[in-house]
């Protein structure tokens, strides 16, 4: 699997680009570049904003990974890291020396993912809806060993990631990762504008 990079959504022109951040947004599940993209006004300056659009065609837009009932269960992760591959496959064409990642939902579970493979090259972590894939890996020691800053935002009302998912990432991310959770009563699956406020003050903490 690739990344297009001719769908790559950029907030600054290339001759803006250098010595800059990078944030790196990886969209949901059946979405598209320009959906996390609109959450850029709200995110701080400093970085220069990357929304990537996802390898697989899906419905009305783009997956990183087939769902558990279109694969067989066994696959799940391999398809996990293969999404997770070409993202880090795509930073090898970029010059920055500091990256963060936002994902939303499967492009949550993606980052985390990321990080499994490549967790030094990962400066913070947002996940946003999302969840861990699977039980062990065999990146999660070296993963447990960096211990990355990660924010974990959800919302109680969300009905999309089933109960045991997040039960299962409450347990795995925080023996993996510096994490900060905020859950946000009566929030479905979406982003809400208090949380985008603790992303942007997230995020700037650690640039």
């Amino acid at each position: 699997m690739t990344i297009d990079p001719d769908a790559v959504l950029w907030s600054a022109p290339e001759r803006e680009r250098a010595g800059r951040p990078l944030l790196v947004l990886l969209h949901g599940y059946g979405s598209h570049e320009g959906d996390l993209f609109s959450l850029a006004p709200g995110l701080p300056l400093n970085p220069v904003i990357a929304s990537l659009r996802a390898p697989i065609p899906t419905g009305p837009g783009h997956a990183w990974f087939p769902l558990s009932a279109e694969t067989f269960a066994d696959d799940l992760e391999a398809n996990a890291d293969a999404a997770a591959q070409s993202v880090l496959d795509w930073l090898d064409t970029t010059e920055s020396t500091q990256v963060g990642i936002l994902g939303f939902s499967q492009g949550g579970a993606t980052a985390l993912q990321v990080l499994r493979l490549a967790p030094e090259r990962i400066a913070y972590t947002v996940m946003l809806s999302g969840f861990v894939v699977g039980a062990d890996h065999p990146g999660d020691p070296a993963l447990a060993a960096v211990r990355p800053p990660v924010f974990w935002g959800r919302g109680t009302a969300d009905r999309v990631i089933p109960g045991p998912a997040i039960d299962w990432t409450s347990v795995w991310l925080p023996r993996h990762a510096e994490t900060t959770t905020r859950v946000y009563e009566d929030l479905a699956h979406g982003i809400s504008h208090d949380e985008l406020t603790d992303i942007s003050r997230f995020i700037a903490g650690h640039l």
